[in-house]
């Protein structure tokens, strides 16, 4: 109840604050009126006092509500179904599990049904279903209730570096909002949240925009536009929108002592959101380069200990030996000046600048050693994991197992050489998923190991290809599972 009384005090402030603004105007423009008795220039000062703040606040009020009526098509609520562990006395108890709901946001951003979300939104999801409205929520001008559509998605892609998500559902010609691509958001600028706080499908809240540059977590690269504007659980993976109904960015997490709105969201931003969404659908992932070194930031300190010739910027603290960085010559306490001509002024912006690299050129990288400043043209290479890389040797054919959508292939020596955690020595690894809209969701990711199905202990991709063939559309599927060192249950239903 707090949270709606917030809101509601911000809702009553801003059209006083307008009203105020526009009062100030008033008395420049009765000033170019003709000479009259002073009695009828208080009388029309009142006058127009009284007509212009009502005027221009209607038409904010028109303003607003075609924005809103333009814009709410293209955002969907997703509706997340999975298996996770049980709450108790806020404290999750992984012996007990339990079917888990959770509701989101998402924006369409191709008409052929491809919708960007927040990675978490779906993490551990069984079944993923979006709700479409259809109609908008008037019937013959009078407020109502929108007519909805609900499709069955499927997760094309997640990235968890920036917690985007790729789905896809069957349907064409649907409303879209195009992503911002060059003009940066300034502070103060007015923006719109919209999704489905608490399950209210597409709410609107406003706000403005607080940063348009804030890294939250000093050891994570990643950053994310600010806003006050009233962000709640639901509104996540919704778009941030400027007053024209481009995205600005996706409503990912908001900082709150109690769980609700304080007016510090984050978004990420739409140059992020676009790269991600058009690597997660040509690729299925996220492809970037990377060229064998790593960096950090430069603090006061650290330049006067090491003698850097600057206190601030990026960096080399590690060179990979034969990676692309040391072909090329860069060593460790390299400062970078620049990449691909951009200046580097923090760790941030180099990660960023590795990510928009393409992947068939040469980086071009300024450093100072010293106080000499020198070129490298340094080979870009794909970066990859090593699941991925495990992905990439799999067997196609041997390798698949269809109803379950994955990749997977025998725990052997070698491959618990990548997972120092797994407590039980024999199982099947799951090294990719497969996007099928004939296969369960069964929750299963990368570098999980399974176990057993249904009691039936699971030591080869063979056995579980044919504990899977024994089970009809309706079974129940129980699946025991390692993952990140801990063992769990995936149940559903087969298809």
């Amino acid at each position: 109840m707090q949270a709606r009384n917030n809101f509601m005090t911000r809702c009553l402030i801003r059209p006083l604050m307008f009203a105020v603004c526009a009062a100030t105007l008033v008395p420049a423009a009765v000033c170019q009126e003709p000479a009259a008795k002073p009695a009828e220039k208080v009388r029309a000062r009142h006058q127009v006092a009284s007509r212009v703040p009502a005027d221009m606040l209607a038409e904010l009020s028109d303003s607003l509500q075609r924005l809103a009526s333009k814009v709410c098509p293209a955002v969907v609520q997703i509706q997340v179904t999975g298996i996770g562990a049980a709450e108790e006395s806020g404290r999750k108890n992984t012996a007990v599990i339990v079917r888990q709901q959770a509701i989101g946001a998402g924006v369409i951003v191709d008409p052929d049904g491809y919708i960007m979300t927040n990675a978490h939104v779906v993490s551990g999801a069984q079944r993923v279903r979006v709700v479409l409205a259809v109609a908008p929520p008037t019937f013959d001008g009078v407020p109502g209730s929108a007519k909805v559509q609900v499709l069955d998605a499927k997760v094309i892609g997640s990235h968890k570096e920036s917690d985007l998500a790729l789905l896809k559902v069957e349907a064409r010609d649907l409303p879209t909002l195009p992503l911002n691509q060059g003009r940066v958001p300034q502070p103060g600028e007015l923006v719109f949240a919209i999704g489905s706080p608490e399950g209210l499908q597409n709410s609107v809240t406003m706000g403005v925009v607080s940063s348009a540059w804030r890294q939250p977590d000093p050891d994570n690269p990643m950053v994310f536009l600010q806003t006050d504007a009233p962000i709640n659980p639901g509104n996540s993976g919704g778009p941030l929108v400027d007053v024209t109904g481009t995205v600005v960015g996706l409503n990912t997490f908001i900082l709150s002592s109690g769980g609700g709105n304080e007016g510090l969201g984050f978004a990420v931003p739409a140059p992020v959101v676009d790269f991600v969404y058009k690597s997660l659908r040509k690729y299925g992932r996220v492809e970037h380069i990377e060229i064998g070194v790593g960096a950090q930031m430069i603090t006061p300190t650290l330049a006067e200990g090491l003698g850097l010739a600057q206190n601030w910027g990026v960096v080399i603290v590690d060179v990979i030996p034969h990676g692309p960085a040391d072909a090329a010559g860069i060593k460790p306490d390299d400062v970078i000046l620049a990449v691909d001509g951009y200046p580097m002024l923090s760790l941030t912006g180099f990660t960023a600048a590795l990510y928009r690299h393409p992947l068939d050129q040469v980086v071009q990288i300024d450093v100072l050693r010293g106080t000499q400043k020198l070129l490298f043209n340094v080979a870009a290479l794909p970066a990859r994991d090593r699941m991925e890389q495990l992905a990439d040797v799999a067997d196609p054919i041997k390798s698949h197992v269809g109803p379950l959508a994955i990749w997977g292939l025998d725990l052997n020596d070698q491959l618990r050489s990548l997972l120092p955690d797994v407590r039980i020595g024999t199982g099947v690894i799951v090294v990719g998923r497969v996007s099928a809209f004939n296969s369960v969701n069964t929750g299963l990711r990368a570098a999980d190991v399974i176990h057993s199905l249904n009691r039936t202990p699971i030591e080869s991709i063979e056995q579980l290809k044919s504990a899977v063939a024994k089970l009809k559309p309706g079974d129940a599927a129980v699946l025991r599972i390692e993952r990140q060192g801990q063992l769990q249950y995936l149940a559903f239903e087969m298809e």
